[in-house]
């Protein structure tokens, strides 16, 4: 058949009409979503592979034939048919709601969702970064769109440290930046998804140049925490195909603390001096 120019509204109506063009494994999968949609939107690749008894790249491929862009793209359609508009950018809140009730809703997913990391928290691989970070003599960050954010800050906050760091959004420049990198360099990895193609590619070729791989990222089995040497998970409370997350941006700036704090205790003294000379240094950009 001619390939998709554009991309379709709809998920389930496009993949019944197709379902006859279908090959067996695709249809395997087709038969999974079609009988457990609402649990589909809140997989990402790898879990719909592991449940469906497929591949990644059958699922992939399956997506492409449907008119997607990638499975993203098919979550994003599928939460169209199952959800109103409104429900689709947040189902904890609606229009009914007063100013002074959905603050509450939003403040309460935040907490739920930091109360759930802290029980999820992997202490061992935590502290493997809490050591390789205090061991590394360069700093690579890697994060696209809202990572991007996550990202900056801990260029922010590790220069503290006296070591070398960075934060890279541009697909290019983070290539750039994994090809020239060393072994005992560190690379941080931020995705909410864990299957920003473009954070993979780079992460690929930072693994290429024996570099130690970090992520944080919101799913214990999306393609990022796969490709890692450490994965630190956030679990956020929010609809998982929506593309600008609310509360894993806060749960994903929480996590950076504990690594800060952690190289922080770990140093004492090293950072009490560099932060007495940093404070010293900006004090005059002060009134």
């Amino acid at each position: 058949m001619p390939e998709n120019t554009s991309t379709p509204a709809s998920c389930l109506p496009v993949l019944r009409s197709m379902y006859a063009e279908l090959t067996k494994a695709e249809q395997k999968i087709a038969d999974f979503i079609l009988e457990h949609s609402a649990d589909v939107i809140h997989m990402t690749i790898s879990e719909l592979a592991e449940a469906a008894a497929s591949a990644d790249a059958t699922i992939f491929r399956l997506s492409k034939k449907l008119g997607f862009t990638g499975f993203q793209g098919l979550k994003i359609a599928l939460a169209g048919d199952l959800f109103s508009p409104l429900e689709s950018v947040d189902r904890e809140v609606d229009p009914h709601d007063s100013v002074e009730s959905f603050p509450q809703k939003i403040f309460h997913n935040i907490t739920e969702g930091l109360q759930d990391t802290l029980k999820i928290l992997d202490y061992q691989e935590l502290q493997k970064a809490i050591d390789a970070l205090s061991a590394t003599k360069h700093l690579s960050i890697y994060g696209s769109g809202g990572s991007a954010i996550i990202a900056a800050d801990i260029e922010h906050r590790f220069m503290r440290f006296g070591i070398p760091v960075r934060a890279y959004s541009d697909p290019h420049m983070q290539l750039t930046s994994a090809i020239l990198l060393k072994p005992g360099d560190v690379v941080i990895a931020v995705s909410h998804s864990g299957a920003n193609i473009d954070v993979l590619n780079s992460v690929e070729l930072a693994k290429k140049s024996a570099a130690t791989i970090i992520a944080i990222t919101s799913y214990m089995k999306s393609p990022l925490s796969l490709a890692a040497d450490i994965s630190l998970h956030g679990m956020a409370r929010e609809i998982r195909y929506r593309s600008e997350a609310m509360a894993s941006r806060l749960i994903h700036l929480a996590i950076v603390d504990l690594l800060y704090t952690g190289i922080m205790l770990k140093n004492p003294n090293q950072f009490i001096e560099n932060m007495n000379k940093v404070r010293l240094a900006i004090s005059s950009r002060r009134l």
